[in-house]
This record gives C-alpha cells, sequence and structure tokens, in this order.
C-alpha cells in the first residue's frame, strides 16, 4: 500500500521494562482520527484525514493513490483545488497563439465563463456542471455560433488542465455535454448594384477601399495594410503581405491571417482604380510596431490612410466611414438623432471578400486558385463555404447528355441548327 495511516488519538510508548504499547494521546477524541499519508511523485509528503470509524476509507483512498501512480494516472488531489479563474488566468498567459487570438479567447472567458465558473475548483467539475452552464449561456447569448466559439475555447482550457495533471478528465467531452451547434447560414454575396452603390457612398479618400476588397479579395486589415509597393501594375499582382490589425489597444503591422503570405491577381480596371487613388492620395510612410505593441518599429508606405495620414483604425473606418456609405446604399436605415446606426454584421467590409469569390466562380473559377487567393487554409475550407455558389452541375449534365443524344434525333438537330 502507498503510504501508511496515523491513529492521532494513540501514540506509542515504551514501558520502563522494555514493552512497547498504545497510549491515548493528547489529542483524544478531538477531530479527525486518521491522517493517510504518501509521498507523491514529486518527493512531497501528501495527506487527508478521515474521522474515528472510517479507517476503511482511508485504506481504500491510499490503494486508489497506489493503483493511479502505478498505471501512471495519478493526479495530486490538491492540484484541482485551484479555481477555474485562477487556472485561467494561468492558461492564458502561457498560450503561444498571437495576441490577436489571445484577446479573443481572453474576452470570451472573462465575459461568459469566469462569472459563471470562476470560483469552482477544478477538481470538481462534473458534466452537470457545464450542463447548467450552457443553459445559461443559452439564455444570454442567442447567437449559437458564438456560443459555440465560447465552449471550444472553455473546453481547450480544460484540455490543458488534463495534459497538466490538475484534473483527470475534461468534463466538456461527456456524452451528456451537448455542445452548442452553430446555425447553419449559406452566405448570400451582395450583388454588383449593391458593390457599387456602397463604393459610390464612400468618401474619395476611402472609395477604392471597394476595389481592392472586391476586386482582390483582400481582408479588412489587409486593406489598411496595403503598401505601395505590394503593387505590381506591370506584372498585374497584388501582393498581400501584411495588415494592419489591433492588439492590446494598438495598431500593428502584422502577417495576414494564420501567416498566409499570398498573390492576388491585379486587373487591368481594378489597376487603375488604385493609380487613380493613389495620384489624389499619394501612399504616406507610417511606422507601426511588429506584431505585438512592444514590437520593433516597421515603416510602409500605406496605400490607405486617415485624413492625417496616420494608419486606419477599424472601429473608426466602421462607424463612421462604412456605415454611412451602407446608409446611402439603402442597406440599412439612416441612425436617429443620439443613437448609433444599426448592427450590420452581413454586411461588414467582409462582404467584399464573399463578393469576390462568387465573382470567381460565376466565371467558373478554379475552387483550389480561389482558396490561394483569398489566403484559406485549403481548397476544402474554400469549398464549404462557398460550395453552393458554384454554377449548378446539374444544368452542364443536361447540355452534355443532350449534345450527345441530339444526334439520334435528325429532325431536332436539323431544327436546332
Amino acid at each position: 500500500m502507498a503510504g501508511h495511516i496515523q491513529d492521532r488519538w494513540y501514540k506509542t510508548e515504551t514501558t520502563p521494562d522494555g514493552k512497547t504499547v498504545r497510549v491515548k494521546s493528547d489529542r483524544y477524541g478531538v477531530g479527525l482520527r486518521y491522517r493517510a499519508r504518501y509521498i507523491g511523485p514529486d518527493g512531497t509528503e501528501q495527506s487527508k484525514s478521515y474521522p474515528d470509524r472510517q479507517k476503511a476509507l482511508a485504506e481504500k483512498w491510499l490503494t486508489r493513490i497506489k493503483a493511479d501512480m502505478d498505471s501512471g494516472q495519478f493526479i495530486d488531489p490538491k492540484a484541482g483545488q485551484i479555481t477555474f479563474r485562477e487556472y485561467a488566468a494561468k492558461w492564458l498567459a502561457g498560450l503561444t497563439t498571437d495576441l490577436g487570438s489571445q484577446e479573443v479567447v481572453d474576452r470570451r472567458l472573462r465575459l461568459h465563463a469566469i462569472p459563471y465558473l470562476g470560483t469552482r475548483p477544478m477538481g470538481s467539475f462534473k458534466p452537470e456542471h457545464m450542463r447548467t452552464w450552457l443553459n445559461m449561456l443559452l439564455l444570454a447569448l442567442p447567437n449559437a455560433t458564438y456560443r459555440r466559439a465560447i465552449y471550444d475555447s472553455v473546453s481547450s482550457l480544460f484540455n490543458a488542465a488534463v495534459d497538466d495533471g490538475v484534473i483527470r478528465s475534461n468534463p466538456c467531452h461527456a456524452h451528456s455535454v451537448k455542445p452548442p451547434e452553430p446555425e447553419p447560414r449559406l452566405i448570400q454575396p451582395w450583388t454588383e448594384e449593391r458593390v457599387l452603390a456602397v463604393r459610390a457612398g464612400l468618401p474619395d479618400r476611402y472609395a477604392a477601399t471597394v476595389d481592392a476588397g472586391g476586386g482582390c479579395g483582400c481582408r479588412q486589415g489587409e486593406v489598411f495594410g496595403l503598401a505601395e509597393d505590394n503593387i505590381d501594375f506591370d506584372a498585374g499582382w497584388l501582393r498581400i503581405r501584411q495588415q494592419v490589425k489591433r492588439v492590446r489597444g494598438t495598431l500593428v503591422f502584422a502577417p495576414p491571417k494564420r501567416g498566409k503570405l499570398r498573390d492576388s491577381p491585379l486587373s487591368p480596371v481594378v489597376g487603375m482604380g488604385l493609380r487613380e487613388h493613389m495620384e489624389q492620395f499619394p501612399p504616406v510612410d507610417v511606422t507601426l510596431p511588429w506584431k505585438t505593441p512592444d514590437g520593433p518599429p516597421v515603416t510602409r508606405k500605406l496605400v490607405f490612410t486617415s485624413g492625417v495620414g496616420n494608419a486606419i483604425w477599424r472601429s473608426y473606418f466602421d462607424d463612421y466611414v462604412w456605415k454611412p456609405a451602407l446608409v446611402s446604399a439603402g442597406v440599412i436605415p439612416p441612425k436617429q438623432r443620439g443613437e448609433r446606426y444599426a448592427a450590420a454584421p452581413d454586411d461588414g467590409m467582409h462582404a467584399l471578400r464573399h463578393f469576390y469569390a462568387s465573382m470567381l466562380l460565376n466565371a467558373g473559377g478554379n475552387i483550389k486558385a480561389l482558396s490561394v487567393y483569398l489566403g484559406h487554409s485549403d481548397p476544402g475550407f474554400t469549398l464549404r463555404i462557398y460550395t453552393h455558389l458554384m454554377p449548378s452541375s446539374e444544368v452542364r449534365t443536361r447540355a452534355a447528355v443532350s449534345a450527345v443524344f441530339l444526334r439520334a434525333r435528325p429532325a431536332l438537330l436539323a431544327q436546332a441548327a
């Protein structure tokens, strides 16, 4: 058996004639009687106390500890006493993802997990606690996709706790815990008329952002990070090398999402629009830290800047530039005095990327090439998003079959000619 059990109500003494006897200790009848003790894998002594008449339970506990040690499944009981809030702070501090992603996870936990789970010790979590939390989340957040993102962050935290030997298993993985199912939603790309209407509603300084987004598939941060030397007018390529993003309240230059440097074909017409923009608003040298607020300073001659020649803040652009253009195009209603513009989650600047994808697919573009131009992780991801926008195979099937079997009907063939 691992360790031993101490009976704190008795002690062993030696009599004058050399015999050992058990006598009552000063603690007799006071407090917990039995203390089960063992030496953990880290060399420190661990213990757990039991009341009178529960020595069998103490022995059972030690037996389980020994079995866990022998099988390599030992979990220090004290490790699980750390609260969810305390472990979340340690876990977030050790994440190796980029700071922007860390901020997103931190916000999810801080707003939607810690208020419900923060004070509970990690070792005490059971599936019932996760089911209760998910039900509370359902009442607070109707968006199932966002709830799933929060759930995934919490589950990742528990996975790390298992790896760290804090808990034995992830309570989110129990069969009775059902993760939120994101609501199926097909992307409805903007029409050509809407794209041009929004472009017309933008101030001259920002109108060509639509050309870069809708004509080259750039993300919003990539548009704001577009530098003069990223545009190869002669070869017809727009080279996406960096983006402008907000990290801890500071604008920084950073690689494109997932570090996917890429080139997008630059049409002559879009190139002309960018040339005209750069003639009217010459590119400006902007210096920002690289990747993190304390990163090395990097200077880029940006194509799109604010009215005072600084990098563009997304929040300012969305509220004071983009949404007024949506109003002018009839996408959202005008705002009331003293109120903010209506939410437009499906009509942000990202809608231009969907428009770009729909254009290429309607023109018979290759899904693999589109995946590269958009900077997606793989063509399968692109296909899952845009498969419903691809030209219908049934139309081409009917045409191909008709072309063959029409030859069996000379009269129809002559009529078709």
